[in-house]
């Protein structure tokens, strides 16, 4: 067994003992908050309460700790994404996900908005992988919704007529513009308005 004693007697430059699930939790609400360019090394590593050494060590670089605080926040158990494709009907999906999204960025207890909008628009010469990633991360929640509405209208839960596509796409862009309002200070209780709305027109079966 290792001791508090055993610990502080560690060789110099040995990486602290940490709980990486802690750290990349605390990664991701960090660049939650401040987006990826806006996240620096320095500001990460404080905020995980770990060294640059042990970053590195447990996590990799800046972009290889992003990818994952990425996928961390993708998998959440809340998910409104992976709650709303198991409803049994294209406006149950379209209700848990519009719901869901306008609770999820305005939790009083964590930033507002949304990791991947924040981080959407980096624009450094470096910074190219980071763009296409969240180009890939939008593209896969378009076509998992378009996937979806597809097999509704197979199932004649959608009219005839209504376009799987552009639904998936509607309610894909939806979602982006409710991240970017809540991340503007737009009220939940405003937010939550402008989905009812859009629910109130979605197309009858």
């Amino acid at each position: 067994m290792v001791t508090r004693t055993d610990k502080q007697r560690a060789p110099i430059g040995r990486p602290r003992e940490f709980d990486a699930e802690a750290a990349l939790e605390k990664a991701m609400l960090f660049f939650w908050e401040h987006g990826y360019e806006g996240a620096s090394l320095a500001g990460l590593t404080k905020a995980m309460g770990i060294s640059t050494t042990s970053m590195y060590a447990a996590f990799g670089n800046k972009e290889e700790l992003f990818r994952k605080a990425l996928q961390r926040y993708s998998e959440k158990p809340d998910s409104y994404l992976e709650r709303g494709l198991l409803e049994p009907t294209a406006f149950g999906v379209a209700s848990v996900v519009l719901n869901g999204v306008v609770r999820s960025t305005t939790q009083p207890e964590q930033p507002h908005g949304c990791l991947g909008v924040h981080s959407a628009l980096v624009t450094g010469a470096g910074a190219t992988s980071i763009r296409e990633l969240l180009v890939e991360w939008r593209t896969d929640f378009y076509e998992r919704l378009n996937e979806r509405f597809q097999r509704a209208a197979d199932e004649g839960d959608l009219p005839e007529g209504a376009d799987p596509a552009v639904l998936a796409r509607y309610l894909a862009t939806l979602v982006g513009g409710i991240a970017v309002q809540a991340a503007g200070g737009v009220a939940r209780e405003d937010l939550q308005v402008m989905a009812d709305a859009a629910l109130r027109t979605w197309p009858p079966r």
